[in-house]
């Protein structure tokens, strides 16, 4: 049984740790993270290129519902490749739809023209 007056254990508080935590005298902690699987695909780096490009680039356009949607896109495709190395197919065909659905937007700029080109190259067309 613990004495919650026990001077020693107030002001010891541990909350909300994403990490390793040890208490006590002689304990060791080792974390050891990996990222990714390796090396990226040449394409998923061309396309996180790209893609990081062109939402730098669409910062310079007049906000519309569909480049909202479609830099959200981009967004969540620079997220994807960034922690898994690659990004999933599914993926690449939502951001393909993006592109279409933001029409002239994305063919304006050379940025968006790129993420495009890319992504024939991955889906195939």
């Amino acid at each position: 049984m613990t004495d919650t007056n026990d001077e020693r254990l107030r002001g010891i508080r541990i909350t909300n740790t994403q990490g390793n935590v040890t208490i006590g005298d002689d304990n060791t902690v080792t974390n050891t993270v990996h990222v990714g699987g390796g090396p990226r695909d040449p394409r998923q780096e061309e396309l996180l290129r790209a893609v990081r490009r062109f939402r730098t680039d669409l910062r310079a356009v007049v906000e519309t519902e569909e480049t909202a949607a479609l830099d959200g896109e981009l967004a969540e495709t620079e997220a994807e490749i960034e922690r898994t190395g690659e990004a999933a197919p599914g993926r690449l065909a939502r951001l393909r739809q993006s592109l279409a659905d933001a029409g002239n937007v994305a063919g304006l700029l050379a940025s968006g023209v790129a993420v495009g080109q890319v992504l024939g190259t991955l889906l195939g067309g």
